[in-house]
């Protein structure tokens, strides 16, 4: 259900609804919901592919980055890829009921920790149109209810996916209200839903550093945040130098926009002089700017220095950053004081 004119008091009552029909819904009715929904999603390729075109045109005009640009393009390709993912999250076993530790008391008391609902969940994403359907699949799956605010300049996207799976859901047996699209794009909207205390049940955001702050300023519904894709590349003195090479530039230039490609590249100070010279080079080949710390800008050329910012930035682009470590605790010890999120 997608609505033009927000009003999230009442998106929060009918996800209420919602959410208590899907607790103790049938993982059968479930699975079979997400298959009819990701059909229908490939189905309705063309009418999303037409809708992300506007929306593409529209945020190129506004001088959105490359990076993002990549991040908000849909193809043929990654609405099949959608489509399949729903179906694989059919696939996975029903966690609603799952028993997570039984224990006795000296009384004869058993007592059993369960898996349940959360109930409804929100969710504030950027310029990732695919999160629409993959969100909706797991919130379907775990039995909750799902409210959906996208980036503004992902809209007529967003609206085209809910379109096409919502009826889907339904007309296989899921509640009204199970997923629900914000169409309003302002901030004062977003932090209308970080503010619905007792209409949602937790609030998870996907973006920048910017929703982040703001949840943690504004947000008074729980919320669970993650940190930014400084995702990291580890590469051990008994590494295959050839299966690590692969590995390094596949994570680094197969998409770099999006949040788990890699951004930092450790190598174990032991095979340091043999391999630091070789991916520089690769990376170079493939488009990569290389930076790097005083260690491995002695051993290739080519390599820019990286200033302490590096070490913490999300690029989502075309750069890598390369620091030679001591070994697994080295490695480790760069993450943890580098690393607010993904590793």
């Amino acid at each position: 259900m997608s609505a033009a004119v927000t009003d999230l008091n009442s998106m929060a009552a009918t996800a209420r609804a919602a959410a208590d029909a899907l607790a103790t819904m049938h993982a059968d009715i479930k699975n079979a919901a997400l298959i009819n929904a990701a059909s229908a999603l490939a189905s309705a390729a063309d009418a999303i592919l037409a809708a992300n075109g506007t929306d593409v045109d529209t945020a190129r005009a506004a001088g959105m980055s490359a990076t993002l640009l990549d991040r908000l393009t849909l193809t043929k390709a990654r609405i099949d890829a959608m489509a399949e993912a729903m179906s694989d999250v059919a696939g996975l076993a029903d966690p609603v009921g799952e028993t997570l530790e039984t224990w006795h008391r000296p009384n004869g008391l058993e007592i059993r920790r369960v898996r349940v609902p959360l109930g409804v969940i929100a969710v504030i994403y950027e310029a990732r149109p695919n999160v629409t359907s993959d969100v909706a699949a797991l919130c379907i799956k775990s039995g909750n209810a799902a409210v959906l605010r996208g980036s503004s300049s992902t809209l007529a996207s967003n609206r085209a996916i809910v379109d096409a799976i919502v009826p889907a859901l339904e007309n296989a047996g899921l509640p009204r209200g199970a997923v629900q699209l914000v169409e309003d794009g302002s901030r004062e909207t977003a932090r209308g839903l970080m503010r619905l205390n007792g209409g949602i049940d937790l609030l998870i955001p996907r973006g920048g550093q910017q929703l982040i702050a703001d949840i943690r300023e504004n947000a008074t519904v729980p919320f669970v945040i993650d940190g930014d894709g400084n995702c990291h590349v580890y590469v051990d003195g008994a590494a295959d130098l050839d299966m690590a090479q692969n590995i390094v530039l596949n994570a680094k230039t197969s998409r770099p926009s999006v949040c788990n490609a890699a951004e930092k590249l450790l190598v174990d100070s032991s095979i340091a002089a043999t391999f630091v010279p070789r991916i520089a080079v690769a990376l170079a080949a493939a488009g990569v700017a290389v930076r790097g710390d005083a260690a491995a800008m002695k051993l290739a050329a080519g390599i820019a220095p990286a200033t302490d910012d590096d070490w913490g930035r999300e690029y989502l682009d075309l750069i890598m950053a390369i620091r030679v470590v001591d070994g697994v605790d080295g490695a480790i010890e760069h993450i943890r004081r580098y690393s607010s999120g993904h590793t």
